[in-house]
């Protein structure tokens, strides 16, 4: 074996050894993402939470014996694969077992191209955001083909309103995402990150506000999660796509959904808060740089769950409207405007005044625009 040879070997077996790194990680946060919720929903609406359940039966942890409910996401799982799965007898059921495998997969591969410190990404390929933006959208497919595979009008419903939703925020997504290539001259993912430096003043969310919060919000939709969380809307649909699903099943879902979450976080982080970089520290170690990602990530996590126990959701017009009327067009808008100001001045500084100033008067707007009246 020649010494190039050698090198693609060992270069293979570092990515293979980073990706089960990165999968077991992201698998145990999953797990505790859910409980992290559900401890902060509790604390917004003033009650406990999950308290009790410990890691009783380890001798090794007796010190965790229920200690704030650590142990609640392990009881979790072993109560889904106790569970009986229960599979409608009219169902498609190759196509009711392969809807949420397409969900899950589409949420585990989307992190391949994340960068976690400067060099170290499972996949460092040049195209970067364009994978993220083909591989996310595969995930429709999982809740669409899970609400006909199931042979219920409620899932049926769930799947469609799935389609509409994820395609009417794509849209507004892509723009966003659009406007920081145009901002960085880059789609590889490393290249995005490393253009933003350690300066926190050039972070595409000081110098793309507006694309931030577009970007941040259709993340929102795209994971399905509240206030635009209309596919599983229990009100009207019982529980959704998922309304005929149970045990692992109906756990791979909520995998999914959490994981995706995750991902959106990493990826909202990379392109619009500096990624790995630490602040003005610009050699920092390897440890640190993975240091400063994850905590931001895990800011943009709590953003996340602190929206969902905030806001109400969405009427499907009003998702509808938004996504159309409001975050398309805005979208474009902030694109004019960043690649406009790129050709004009050729620095971003004008660009952040401009975009601090947009987003002050869409503020304004919102406040001053008065309901309109329901009587005839």
């Amino acid at each position: 074996m020649n010494a190039l040879a050698l090198l693609l070997v060992m270069e293979l077996g570092d990515r293979f050894a980073l990706m089960g790194v990165v999968l077991g990680v992201l698998l145990t946060a999953v797990a505790y993402t859910v409980y992290a919720e559900r401890r902060i929903a509790a604390f917004i609406q003033n009650r406990t939470g999950p308290d009790r359940v410990g890691f009783d039966l380890i001798p090794q942890l007796k010190f965790l014996k229920g200690a704030i409910g650590l142990g609640q996401p392990l009881a979790d799982v072993i109560k889904l694969l106790m569970k009986e799965d229960v599979v409608p007898e009219n169902a498609n059921k190759f196509v009711h077992a392969l809807a949420p495998l397409i969900s899950l997969f589409a949420a585990l591969t989307t992190i391949a191209v994340v960068p976690y410190a400067k060099g170290v990404a499972i996949a460092d390929v040049n195209i970067g955001i364009l994978y993220i933006l083909a591989i996310t959208s595969l995930g429709v497919y999982g809740i669409t083909l899970s609400g006909w595979a199931s042979n219920s009008k409620y899932s049926l419903l769930g799947g469609l309103r799935s389609s509409a939703q994820m395609i009417s925020y794509e849209l507004s997504m892509g723009l966003a995402v659009v406007s920081v290539v145009v901002l960085t001259n880059a789609l590889n993912m490393g290249e995005i990150v490393e253009s933003q430096t350690s300066n926190p003043l050039n972070w595409n969310v000081c110098r793309n506000l507006l694309g931030f919060i577009i970007f941040t919000t259709a993340a929102f939709a795209e994971t399905n999660r509240a206030p635009f969380d209309l596919p599983e809307a229990e009100q009207e649909l019982v529980g959704g796509y998922h309304t005929e699903y149970s045990s692992m099943k109906f756990a791979l879902f909520f995998l999914a959904e959490y994981a995706n979450m995750i991902v959106a976080c990493t990826v909202i982080v990379t392109l619009f808060l500096g990624g790995y970089q630490v602040p003005f520290w610009t050699d920092a170690p390897w440890f640190v740089q993975v240091g400063a990602f994850i905590t931001k990530t895990l800011f943009m996590m709590f953003v996340f769950i602190w929206v969902r126990w905030t806001l109400p959701r969405f009427k499907y017009n009003q998702l509808m409207d938004l996504g159309w009327k409001f975050m398309l067009p805005l979208g474009l808008f902030n694109l004019l405007i960043v690649a406009s100001t790129i050709v004009i001045f050729g620095n971003s500084l004008p660009l952040s005044i401009l975009n601090l100033v947009l987003v002050a008067l869409c503020v304004a707007g919102s406040f001053a625009a008065k309901p309109q009246s329901k009587m005839a």
